[in-house]
């Protein structure tokens, strides 16, 4: 197979980044990806970490140079990182921060190379390279590994480039993490391999994103989540023009798509996809509810399950949904087949939660649960615990060691017992009473 430069559609000078308000050009970014690339160990396998879009892009650009693989788990818990050690030997983490205390060898990045030494031409990558192993948050406690080779990571991102029209030169805004697969593909993918020029933050609350977009010339576009959308909308707050908006987690519903399009002045597109097969679908979904398939892929029923193949996606992958096909390309969603949850940007079962929170010492049955929509803020989970004599505190601390911090229960009920009924299962309904009496 061929290979395939590391970026495209740049000019001489052309802005790469935009870094703490400076324009970063894309001679700048050469010249920090060659020289981290030097300084990297001879290891097979790096973890990821850095949180700045800029360094993120660096860091994955410096071991695809050396023929490295990054390892984008789910969070960055001591626990996973101990289980990822045992299970990718020799790995060591990449951090953007000075100060961070990471649990393996760690190298942090160095500041930007400026404009010494020299830059030298595009590096091109093997299309069959190893590139990335992006894991799901798994349902049984242990996160599910999905390895991709570069030329399925440029393939996916072209697709998308030519569905949603992105020209070169636009600024982009991403409020979910760049090693979540969405924020991967949408926000750094699709920036590099469409002459784009990210955003390196990932602002959070609703004046954060309106500042920060605000400073980004345009054409600019906001690669979100419907979560944020909500918050953002809810505010009376006049909002900045946008190009361009994309979201995903979570289908949103026309009737928020449209008043997103009407107070940016921008179309909104929304894509569906999934860790094992990437993006795969995309809609503009003031004018339909259906979604179409990316360049090259096509579905198929099997029973009761949908599979998705061809294109980027390198092995045929059944999908977690409930699909309607209207043709090979085509397709209807009604919803998730599983209790996943979608939270900053970030997403889990509830089994994993509970998987976790049912391990603890002392903690002999508990459950977490997703409130109702109460409001139109960041939603927050709760759980249910039977633990008698063990502190909230103990709990707590012991979960922040499991799981990732958006997930951990607020509130943390303790009950004598959970309304389980014959089978096992926790009634909706029931839990509710619960929540009422515990309020």
């Amino acid at each position: 197979m061929a290979n395939l430069p590391l970026i495209r559609g740049y000019g001489a000078g052309a802005v790469f980044a935009w870094h703490d308000g400076r324009a970063i050009s894309v001679e700048e970014f050469l010249r920090d990806v060659a020289r981290l690339a030097a300084l990297l160990p001879a290891r097979r396998y790096v973890l990821n970490f850095c949180e700045d879009r800029y360094r993120f892009a660096v860091g994955l650009a410096a071991a695809l140079v050396r023929g490295q693989v990054s390892l984008l788990p789910p969070n960055q818990t001591p626990d996973l990182i101990e289980r990822l050690a045992s299970a990718y030997p020799g790995v060591y983490c990449l951090s953007g921060e000075p100060g961070q205390t990471l649990p393996l060898e760690t190298v942090v990045l160095p500041e930007h190379a400026g404009q010494r030494p020299a830059a030298g031409p595009v590096p091109e990558v093997p299309a069959e390279q190893a590139a990335i192993v992006i894991f799901t948050s798994g349902s049984t406690g242990e996160p599910v590994p999905n390895r991709k080779a570069w030329g399925s990571l440029v393939g996916s991102a072209l697709a998308e480039i030519d569905r949603l029209g992105v020209r070169a030169g636009m600024s982009l805004l991403g409020t979910v993490p760049p090693q979540h697969s969405y924020g991967l593909e949408s926000t750094v993918l699709m920036a590099i391999q469409g002459g784009c020029a990210l955003h390196s933050g990932r602002p959070f609350y609703p004046a954060d994103i309106r500042a920060a977009f605000e400073t980004l010339p345009r054409p600019r576009g906001l690669v979100t989540t419907p979560v944020h959308l909500r918050v953002l909308l809810a505010e009376a707050d006049a909002l900045p023009p946008a190009d361009f908006l994309l979201s995903a987690t979570a289908p949103l519903s026309p009737q928020l798509a449209a008043e997103a399009e009407a107070r940016f002045a921008a179309p909104l597109y929304e894509i569906y996809g999934c860790t094992e097969a990437g993006q795969i679908a995309s809609r503009r979904t003031v004018e339909t509810d259906e979604w179409r398939t990316l360049r090259g892929l096509t579905l198929h029923a099997d029973g009761e399950k949908t599979w998705v193949r061809g294109g980027h996606v390198e092995t045929e992958v059944a999908l977690a949904d409930i699909i309607e096909l209207r043709g090979r390309e085509r397709f209807l969603l009604h919803g998730r087949t599983a209790d996943l949850v979608n939270i900053a940007g970030k997403r889990a079962s509830l089994a994993h939660l509970n998987y976790h929170l049912n391990s603890i010492l002392g903690v002999r049955d508990g459950a977490f649960v997703m409130p109702g929509e109460e409001g139109e803020g960041v939603p927050r989970l709760m759980a249910y615990v039977v633990a008698p004599g063990v502190k909230r505190a103990a709990i707590m601390d012991a979960l922040r060691q499991r799981i990732d911090s958006v997930f951990l229960p607020r509130p943390l009920y303790f009950v004598d017992a959970l309304p389980r009924n014959t089978t096992g299962k926790l009634p909706r309904q029931a839990l509710d009473e619960l929540a009422r009496k515990a309020g």
